[in-house]
């Protein structure tokens, strides 16, 4: 008997899908009545446990250690395309155009290509993969491929010819030139989606074969080709954003063609075919179908957001986009890597009927989100300001802009923990094969975003828009994990370490807010560099003598316990 037939869900079931909205408290989910519905005693489950096979969790390491190295570089470089958008840009008119119109093509990637496809592709592969021969795998995938060259040609010509008719509902506060550069800027960059949902698929491809490291350096070409944008074709063009579209491109055709000679390397080989459709094609787009929808209503808060901020005049949508990357930084390295490093291995254990291990694999990756998630929100809180000063405030980005910025992330941060377990559910869901759960959820987070976006944007301007952003993505996630971790009890060796790392975050930031006030007329270098540094020492020393280290150690040893009792600390 399947976990689905022992557990029993209510009306407002619902499983999260993606990062485009937060969670509701960190241990909301997790202190959830829970109701043992079996007549057996009841069950707990403890990243102490040994996993199967014996060494998973040093590949685990290794995977996230490994994705980590390539998104950290891809997130620097990342960091650098900002920092040269804001030298050129500034929180602006012309930035907030280019904003506007890459939202719809990166909407249709997040929807049609690096969201729902990839994440519903790699179960299937998977299981394909385990449970017949390999060629039937790489013909599930020539056969999808085959299909988006067919369609994505159509979708973006459809995008070309219509941007003049959706942009201006999108940016309804952008006056007549603005709205002129945004439709012609639409029109560069939309190709981008036809390109970048190939390589998506290809992403999903290298990720069941577990070469994650091939996979998390794609996107590392993207940004150089977005700098050659901003840097040298910027510059020869008029007006100089034009260029920027260029660059994204650039940087997409760059990001395909980096990944052909890893995807070889695995043994596959694309045949055009179309017809017959592959029988899991049609299982794919059965999975997809409830993932598109919800991931187009968690999208209508990024659309809420850049509409209503449309009206708060030049710079409100620059400012929620310059805080959004540094929030996205630790998500994109730590999160990122720990959810895409964990998909083969829920995919593994479900497709075995390998109850145990698959919620083993869930408590291990909320525990590791928490542990490295929280102090960098801690970090930044404390010098968030000074980090987007030393970043950004050149040429045409200004003290007020830094201001406005700091303002923003700080109230994005709220989310920054919740976003991560986000990841991990949502992976956790859809190797179950269960894309239906996130739609509620997503839909619910989206009705309290809009109704928080019109109550604060007028007392907090875009600083509201950021704090519905964070409380609407909690409420998400808690719905998540009540749903994931229903009829199952968590083992009080996780709850306590959860206190664990909440007490030693306290202690980072006296740390870090200690050094920073004893610096207060130094240089932004050093405000930076200083805290962090202590920070850094301060934390690492705390998870060493502290039972935090049993999570370091389990992802260190292969047949490592972190307790004895799944009630003891």
């Amino acid at each position: 008997m399947g976990l689905d037939d022992r557990c029993e869900f209510s009306s407002h079931n619902a499983e999260g899908r993606r990062l485009a909205l937060l969670l509701r408290t960190p241990t909301a989910c997790l202190f959830w009545p829970i109701r043992h519905v079996s007549t057996g005693p009841p069950r707990s489950y403890s990243i102490g446990t040994q996993l199967d096979p014996p060494h998973s969790m040093t590949r685990l390491a290794r995977d996230v250690l490994l994705m980590a190295a390539a998104t950290a570089l891809s997130r620097g470089l990342g960091l650098l395309r900002d920092v040269a958008i804001a030298d050129h840009f500034g929180a602006g008119a012309a930035y907030d155009a280019f904003l506007i119109a890459f939202f719809v093509p990166h909407f249709l990637r997040q929807l049609l290509a690096e969201g729902a496809l990839s994440t519903a592709m790699v179960p299937i592969y998977t299981q394909l993969k385990e449970s017949s021969p390999e060629a039937d795998a790489d013909g599930f995938a020539s056969n999808l491929i085959s299909w988006l060259i067919l369609l994505f040609p159509m979708l973006v010509l459809c995008g070309i010819l219509l941007a003049p008719i959706y942009i201006p509902f999108l940016a309804s506060g952008f006056d007549p030139a603005k709205l002129s550069l945004t439709v012609t800027l639409t029109r560069i960059v939309f190709p981008f989606i036809a390109i970048i949902g190939i390589a998506a698929v290809i992403m999903g491809i290298l990720n069941a074969h577990r070469r994650f490291f091939a996979a998390s350096l794609a996107p590392v070409w993207f940004n150089v080709g977005m700098l050659v944008g901003i840097l040298i074709l910027a510059p020869r063009m008029e007006p100089p954003i034009l260029g920027v579209g260029l660059g994204v491109l650039i940087g997409g055709v760059a990001q395909l063609g980096s990944q052909i000679p890893s995807v070889l390397k695995t043994g596959f080989r694309f045949r055009f075919q179309l017809f017959p459709i592959h029988a899991d094609i049609r299982r794919l787009a059965g999975l997809m179908t409830p993932a598109l929808l919800t991931l187009a209503v968690a999208q209508v808060n990024l659309m809420v957001d850049n509409k209503l901020a449309s009206h708060l005049g030049d710079g409100g949508i620059s400012s929620l986009q310059y805080a959004m990357r540094l929030f996205q930084l630790p998500l994109g390295v730590l999160a990122v890597s720990i959810a895409t490093a964990l998909l083969p291995r829920f995919s593994k254990a479900w497709a075995r009927q390998d109850e145990g291990a698959f919620y083993r694999h869930l408590d291990q990756g909320l525990l590791v989100s928490a542990l490295m998630l929280l102090p960098a929100m801690v970090g930044l809180l404390v010098i968030g300001s000074d980090v987007i000063g030393l970043l950004f405030e050149h040429g045409s980005f200004v003290a007020v802009d830094t201001a406005r910025t700091a303002r923003v992330l700080s109230f994005y941060l709220i989310g920054l923990v919740p976003y991560g377990w986000v990841y991990v559910f949502t992976r956790a869901a859809y190797a179950r094969s269960k894309p239906l759960f996130p739609l509620l959820a997503s839909a619910v987070a989206v009705g309290v975003n809009v109704a928080l976006d019109l109550l604060l944007i007028s007392s907090m301007r875009e600083a509201g828009l950021a704090l519905a952003t964070a409380i609407s993505g909690i409420c998400n996630a808690a719905m998540l994990g009540m749903i994931l971790l229903w009829n199952r009890r968590l083992p009080m060796n996780s709850i306590a370490q959860l206190g664990w790392i909440g007490l030693g975050c306290v202690g980072l930031f006296a740390v870090t807010a200690g050094v920073r006030v004893c610096l207060y007329d130094a240089s932004r270098l050093l405000g930076v560099l200083m805290p962090t540094v202590a920070g850094i020492i301060f934390y690492a020393s705390f998870v060493r003598l502290s039972p935090l280290w049993r999570i370091v150690s389990a992802l260190r040893e292969p047949n490592n316990h972190v307790s004895g009792s799944s009630t003891s600390v």
